[in-house]
């Protein structure tokens, strides 16, 4: 991962540090120093088993529904992985993806301006392997997409008619109660009626990445996810892959995967 500058890490510990001590809230973090290149260089520089699992869920879902059925989708926290806006392109005419991060929001306008990482290709053939009505190239799909920077307490309730969230609300805080507020807005954030496909880092505390810096996370199960959501939801799906040893040690044991509705 290459040289850490110690003054660097102490700057991000210190920027880090919880209130009095107390457990990291969403608020309490500088997003906007996400390390993107060491996040992508850990996961997302091949395609790895964890993302098959995803890929294969999360296709399932979307193959419910006729190509281009949906007129706005959400990536609810899309940070810098393309896969879900890939995915989502099969049956959303516009993909709006929202992200607090000013890096990984530079890094999206990116791909979609001068063109996606080579690295992606093996990704787009999965998903387009999975899904048949996606475009014939990914930057076709990723024309379907808007990036914005925003929080989640941004977002409109009832703008879209599909969200989706990939392993974000367990990983932007250690606190119990915004885990629970992120789900609720992910929920609110579709009409009555729509639809939502998440997956979360199972029992995943806080996690360092390669850069030496460290960042919030929630544990939670399916247990954990069922209660976030099963007064919110119906038609509610909730199953669990293992832990991908090919990934970084991050302290996970695998992923929860779901899908639900907002009640009409």
């Amino acid at each position: 991962m290459g040289h850490r500058d110690p003054a660097s890490q102490e700057a991000v510990a210190r920027s880090h540090a919880p209130p009095h001590g107390g457990v990291l809230r969403n608020v309490d973090v500088d997003w906007d120093r996400w390390p993107v290149q060491d996040y992508l260089t850990e996961n997302y520089r091949q395609l790895h088993p964890a993302d098959l699992a995803v890929i294969e869920h999360h296709s399932r879902f979307y193959r419910r529904f006729p190509p281009d059925s949906v007129d706005r989708s959400l990536e609810f926290g899309a940070g810098p992985n393309l896969y879900p806006l890939m995915m989502a392109a099969a049956v959303s005419r516009h993909i709006h993806a929202v992200e607090p991060s000013a890096a990984s929001v530079a890094y999206l306008t990116r791909q979609l301006t001068d063109g996606p990482d080579a690295s992606w290709a093996a990704f787009y053939r999965e998903c387009r392997w999975q899904q048949s009505a996606l475009p014939a190239t990914l930057t076709e799909a990723l024309a379907r997409v808007e990036v914005s920077r925003g929080r989640a307490d941004s977002i409109a309730p009832g703008g879209y008619g599909l969200a989706s969230m990939n392993f974000v609300a367990e990983s932007v805080t250690e606190d119990a109660d915004e885990f629970d507020e992120l789900c609720g807005r992910f929920v609110a954030s579709v009409a009555p009626g729509g639809y939502l496909v998440a997956a979360f880092m199972e029992n995943m505390a806080r996690y360092e990445l390669g850069d030496g810096s460290a960042w919030p996370g929630y544990p939670v199960d399916e247990r954990r996810v069922g209660t976030a959501f099963a007064g919110r939801t119906e038609e509610l799906a909730i199953t669990r892959t293992g832990a991908d040893p090919s990934l970084p040690d991050y302290g996970y044991t695998g992923m929860v995967l779901l899908t639900a509705r907002r009640p009409p």
